[in-house]
């Protein structure tokens, strides 16, 4: 198995060469992460939220794709912390038991998503208390009518690739509603320096396994606490690399896939997001699984998260398989921004009623 944590000089000799055109763009976003956190940190700091008269004893967060991906992310990171029920829906329709005590963040980046307005305005009929993550449409609007508290982040960009200002808002909201405490906050303050201390070692790193898996169908996996990370992994290669992939997690792998793993071969390349927070038993599931799926291809990787606590670990692998994403973009000459099916599907959906 190759593990991706050594030094930065290990994996110098591959170098990618990053052509002058509009998918830079792309590639700058990526390498300012740690100033996105720092700018939703101050978003979060000055947002000026309203209290909420009911018991909150349930948690929707409305979203799809890039929007909604932040959800799933900080249910797990705050699984510790959090007392009630938390949920992401990437759907239309609501739940039955969403009523008046359920906080629904509506998280739509461009504030248009229509599973994302449809369900909103389901929670409306149930008086739940809403909240809104945007940088304006349709969303931005309904909450100044309604008066709901809102995070207005910036806009003009790609949703998957302002996934910090998603995960900060939702740290700040949940602070304002007294569902978590200081803890997480604090620790924003130091992740910014963090990102930027690991960027050097995390771009050769994501290089050296971009090369590994570029014309490969990449299987992530992960333990259930990260299954966010796993699936924002798969998302950003489908995306930026326009290639299939797929998630799974341990242990839930080991009962099923790992039986299917008999029809494995080359062409597939499972990818380990290793953390000092993944149970012990599930440590060794994987170690087991990985002899069995080395007898099928010879392609399997770790990739072990740095940080000295589960926040900056997580934002750790968010920032790594970022880069990884881009530079298997690069390696195959294609452009990380483009996603024309997405606005023909939308197109052609606006034509039904």
């Amino acid at each position: 198995m190759k593990k991706f944590n050594g030094k930065p000089e290990l994996f110098m000799t591959f170098h990618v060469n990053l052509r002058a055109t509009t998918k830079d763009r792309m590639k700058d976003i990526i390498a300012n992460f740690s100033n996105q956190i720092r700018e939703a940190t101050e978003i979060g700091k000055s947002s000026d939220f309203k209290n909420c008269e009911q018991e909150i004893n349930k948690i929707l967060v409305c979203g799809l794709g890039g929007s909604g991906i932040g959800g799933k992310i900080i249910s797990f990171l705050l699984k510790d912390e959090l007392k009630v029920p938390f949920l992401t829906l990437n759907d239309y329709e609501i739940p039955a038991w969403v009523d008046k005590n359920t906080l629904v963040i509506a998280s739509s980046y461009s504030g248009n998503t229509e599973e994302t307005l449809t369900a909103i305005r389901s929670c409306i009929e149930r008086e739940s208390e809403i909240a809104v993550i945007t940088s304006g449409g349709q969303l931005k609007q309904m909450a100044e009518e309604n008066g709901w508290n809102a995070n207005i982040v910036p806009g003009g960009e790609q949703p998957r690739a302002m996934l910090a200002y998603s995960l900060v808002q939702q740290m700040y909201l949940l602070k304002n509603y007294g569902l978590i405490g200081d803890e997480t906050l604090n620790q924003l303050k130091e992740l910014p320096q963090f990102i930027d201390d690991q960027e050097e070692i995390v771009r050769f790193q994501s290089v050296t396994l971009a090369r590994n898996i570029a014309h490969k169908t990449l299987i992530v996996y992960t333990g259930s606490r990260f299954e966010g990370v796993g699936i924002r992994f798969k998302q950003q290669i489908n995306e930026n690399s326009k290639e299939l992939c797929w998630s799974h997690v341990f242990p839930e792998m080991t009962h099923n896939e790992l039986v299917g793993w008999a029809g494995g071969s080359e062409q597939f390349a499972p990818v380990f997001l290793s953390t000092d927070y993944d149970h012990p038993r599930t440590q060794r599931r994987w170690e087991i699984s990985q002899e069995i799926i080395k007898k099928y291809t010879s392609n399997v990787f770790e990739v072990k998260a740095k940080g000295g606590n589960v926040l900056e670990q997580t934002f750790y692998l968010i920032h790594y398989v970022d880069w990884v994403s881009f530079y298997v973009s690069e390696i195959k000459n294609i452009d990380p921004v483009e996603v024309d099916v997405i606005g023909h599907l939308k197109s052609e959906m606006a034509k039904m009623s």
